[in-house]
C-alpha cells in the first residue's frame, strides 16, 4: 500500500486539506468552465462549415475546420463559392477607429477623472455633495436617452460622424464614474502625507503629482481599464454619432455581417474573436505603462520620499498598535 505524503495531506500553506477544500475548488472550475462556455462557442461557430451553423440538434464539435471566414476579414483568397460578407466590410479601419477613440476617451478621462476626484477627497467648499452627486444621477442616465439629445446637439456644433465628437461623448460618459472611484481612492491616502510635502517645498500640483497620484495608482489602473472597456464595447452612441467607415467603431459595424435575407454569423463570430484579442492585448499593454509611469513618477523630489517614508513607518505603527 503506497504511504501517504506531507504534500497529499497538506496544502501549500501547511494546513491540513479536507474533501470540502477540494468540492471547492471543483464547484470554482465548473463555474469557470461555464463562463468559458460563449467564448469557446464563438470560436467553434468562427470555424465551422455553414451548414452545421443553424442545425438541430446543435453539433457541438465540427465535422470539419473552415477558416474561410478569417480569409476574407483578412482579404487572403478564398475557395470558389465561399460564403462571407466581411469582404465587403472596411474591418482595419473599424480596428483603428476603435482603438484611437478608446485610447484618447481614456486619457481625457483619466486626466480629468483624476482632477475631479482630488478635488472631492481633499477640498471641502459650498454644493459639494450636491455636485457629486448630480455627476452620478448623470451616469445612471440610460443611454438610449442620451441618444436623440446627443445627436441634436452634435448636429448643430459639426461633430456628427467625426472621431473628435465620439472621444468627446465618451469622455463625458465616463469622467463621473472616474471621478468616483479617483475620490474613494484618494480619500484611502492620509493627508498628512501631502501636507508633509508641501511643507517641505511641493507645491500642491508637485504634491499630488509626486505623492498622492503614485499611491493612487492602483485606482489609476481600474479606471482606466473600466474606461477603456465602456469606450470599445458601447453600442448605441456609436450608432446614432455614427455614419460612415470614417469614424464607425467595432460594435457598430457587427450589424454590417446582417443582410436583408441572411446573415454572416461565421464572419460575425470570426470578428469578435479578433476583437477580444485585441482588446486583451490593450489592457496587457495599458497595464505596463501604468507600470513604467509609476516608476517614472517616482524618481524625483526628496520631499515626496520623506512623505512616503512617513507613510510606511505610519503603516508600521498602526500595524504594531
Amino acid at each position: 500500500m503506497a504511504a501517504v505524503t506531507k504534500g497529499d495531506r497538506f496544502g501549500k500553506a501547511g494546513r491540513r486539506r479536507y474533501w470540502t477544500d477540494t468540492a471547492r475548488d471543483l464547484l470554482l472550475y465548473f463555474i469557470i468552465f461555464l463562463f468559458f462556455v460563449p467564448v469557446l462557442w464563438i470560436v467553434m461557430t468562427s470555424i465551422r462549415p455553414n451548414v452545421e451553423i443553424n442545425t438541430r440538434p446543435p453539433v457541438w464539435i465540427p465535422q470539419r475546420l473552415d477558416f474561410d471566414s478569417y480569409k476574407i476579414l483578412l482579404g487572403m483568397p478564398t475557395p470558389e463559392g465561399a460564403f462571407g460578407l466581411g469582404g465587403e466590410i472596411p474591418v482595419a479601419e473599424y480596428a483603428r477607429n476603435s482603438t484611437v477613440i478608446a485610447v484618447l476617451s481614456t486619457f481625457f478621462s483619466l486626466v480629468l477623472g483624476i482632477m475631479a476626484g482630488y478635488v472631492f477627497a481633499r477640498w471641502r467648499f459650498r454644493g459639494k455633495n450636491a455636485i457629486f452627486l448630480s455627476m452620478m444621477l448623470a451616469r445612471a442616465v440610460p443611454g438610449v436617452a442620451l441618444s436623440l439629445p446627443l445627436f441634436i446637439l452634435f448636429a448643430r456644433a459639426g461633430l456628427i460622424n467625426t472621431i473628435p465628437g465620439m472621444v468627446i461623448a465618451y469622455t463625458a460618459l465616463n469622467i463621473p464614474f472616474t471621478a468616483w472611484l479617483m475620490d474613494g481612492f484618494f480619500r484611502a491616502i492620509p493627508e498628512e502625507l501631502a501636507e508633509a510635502a508641501v511643507i517641505d517645498g511641493c507645491s500642491r500640483w508637485g504634491a499630488l503629482i509626486r505623492v498622492d497620484l503614485p499611491l493612487a495608482m492602483p485606482g489609476v489602473a481600474a479606471s482606466g481599464i473600466f474606461a477603456f472597456l465602456t469606450c470599445w464595447n458601447e453600442f448605441q452612441l456609436a450608432t446614432v454619432i455614427t455614419r460612415t467607415p470614417a469614424s464607425r467603431t467595432f460594435p457598430p459595424g457587427l450589424y454590417e455581417f446582417t443582410g436583408s435575407f441572411v446573415s454572416d454569423w461565421r464572419g460575425m463570430t470570426a470578428r469578435v474573436h479578433r476583437l477580444v484579442r485585441l482588446r486583451l492585448a490593450r489592457h496587457d499593454g495599458h497595464v505596463r505603462d501604468d507600470a513604467h509611469s509609476v516608476g517614472h513618477l517616482r524618481r524625483p523630489c526628496p520631499a515626496a520620499v520623506g512623505a512616503r517614508a512617513g507613510f510606511r513607518r505610519h503603516k508600521r505603527l498602526t500595524e504594531r498598535g
